[in-house]
């Protein structure tokens, strides 16, 4: 199989059930974002974290495709959503990962900036780029019909790279610097 195809020449792509759109429509902002965000989970998981966060990190990003590949497709041409499933119980993984790491951390008494070290900034530029994923999706479900577990997931998902942003700078003993606001 060749990776080239030439097809999208002229500025369009095949969505799945084989509507063409053009390159830059919202469909593609969204998923495009999502693979992006995947990339840089996937930078994450490079990193020396542990094999308990490069498990959830991989099941992460496998999810990732299922809302990628969800939001390439074409309901109108094609039934591929139901073998696209995005899960209360994702969204529930990632809610127990979450309180699972949060159970030895201290208490959050303020907004933290971003950085310490660069696995723990990489997560910070994740949850940037999950953020911008949800809202892009947000605004193409207004233009058509989106798993709203899709964007509960997006949702979720930024708060478990914060979590784990935090988790990783206690684990590796990095210095949180918490932003006070200056009167």
């Amino acid at each position: 199989m060749k990776v080239y195809t030439k097809t999208g020449d002229d500025g369009t792509t095949g969505l799945i059930g084989g509507t063409r759109v053009k390159k830059y429509h919202d469909r593609l902002e969204a998923y495009g974002t999502v693979d992006e965000l995947n990339s840089w989970i996937g930078l994450i998981r490079s990193q020396e974290i542990g094999n308990d966060h490069i498990d959830t990190l991989i099941k992460i990003q496998e999810l990732l495709f299922v809302i990628g590949g969800n939001l390439a497709t074409d309901y109108e041409k094609s039934n591929m959503k139901e073998y696209l499933p995005c899960t209360n119980e994702d969204i529930q993984y990632l809610e127990k990962e979450m309180d699972r790491m949060n159970e030895s951390l201290p208490e959050m008494r303020a907004f933290v900036l971003p950085g310490g070290n660069n696995v723990v900034s990489f997560c910070h530029i994740a949850r940037t780029i999950c953020r911008r994923t949800e809202r892009l999706t947000i605004k193409l479900s207004e233009e058509l019909l989106v798993d709203l577990n899709v964007i509960k997931y997006l949702n979720r998902l930024s708060d478990y790279l914060f979590v784990l942003s935090r988790r990783l700078t206690h684990d590796q003993n990095v210095k949180e610097i918490p932003w006070i606001l200056k009167k």
